[in-house]
């Protein structure tokens, strides 16, 4: 097997316990990889503002993020962007204006930062997420906050709020062929099509001279089995999905039991 150059890992579910919490194992095992010289490249369904803050404040680990499920990639040394791939204004106002009577809660991540509609989910996301929530901003209507707000939305986002809504967002979205979608029974990340983890960690490799052999990654959900395309060396969580753990080569211990800490450890430090 080649030298591991790039390492993709996921953040929910993967190195983020079950509480959303990074531990001192997974810290010091991304700190052993970026001091072997491996680059760690945090890849994740949440928006830049949102980084995990224990990861957030260690800028020796890291340069490069992709988040907001490949929306965007972001050179964070240089604080510039390398390739995003947005919905237009219009679309997102579209699906907002069909969505409104679906009883869902809307969040969106716009130009690095998190948005959500409404107190409920607001007050969720400060227990769910903690200090990395500090960043986000309420707001009572989110077709205002589109409307009004930068033409750069990266995702869109559906928490289903009673039984039913996600057969009914299903039908909504099938009048975007523009947009793809990823998530779970509890919500749906909403995004412009060909956006994927997989295309922009391709993206990000292909411009560093990194061919996909010398990849290597971890995940645990839907959203990471383009990542698994893109990558040389893949690596599912205990507690991921079932079509995940069938194309990767190693399966870890779940995110409870320090997996992606192991995984890092056992199949990619030199």
């Amino acid at each position: 097997m080649k030298k591991i150059r790039l390492l993709a890992v996921d953040m929910d579910g993967t190195c983020l316990d079950r509480r959303s919490r990074m531990t001192d194992q997974t810290l010091e095992a991304l700190e052993a990889a970026a001091k072997a010289g491996i680059l760690v490249v945090p890849t994740t369904g949440r928006c830049l503002s949102c980084l995990p803050h224990r990861l957030r404040e260690r800028k020796d680990i890291y340069r490069y993020v992709i988040n907001s499920n490949g929306a965007r990639v972001t050179d964070c040394l240089e604080e510039k962007i390398l390739f995003e791939k947005l919905i237009p204004r219009e679309t997102t106002l579209e699906l907002l204006e069909k969505s409104a009577k679906l009883h869902v809660g809307v969040t969106a991540h716009i130009d690095n930062g998190y948005i959500i509609q409404g107190r409920i989910l607001s007050a969720a996301g400060r227990v769910m997420f903690g200090r990395d929530a500090r960043a986000a901003r309420k707001v009572k209507d989110m077709r205002l906050a589109v409307r009004e707000g930068i033409d750069a939305i990266e995702e869109v986002q559906f928490y289903f709020l009673r039984p039913g809504s996600q057969a009914k967002i299903k039908r909504v979205l099938e009048a975007f062929p523009q947009l793809s979608s990823a998530g779970t029974k509890i919500y749906a990340e909403i995004f412009a099509k060909e956006t994927s983890k997989g295309a922009a960690l391709a993206k990000l490799a292909g411009s560093l001279g990194i061919p996909r052999e010398e990849i290597a990654c971890i995940g645990d959900g839907e959203n990471d089995l383009s990542m698994f395309e893109a990558s040389g060396l893949r690596m599912a969580m205990g507690n991921g999905v079932p079509e995940l753990k069938k194309k990767a080569e190693y399966i870890l211990p779940s995110n409870g039991e320090n997996g992606a800490a192991e995984g890092i450890c056992r199949y990619v430090l030199p």
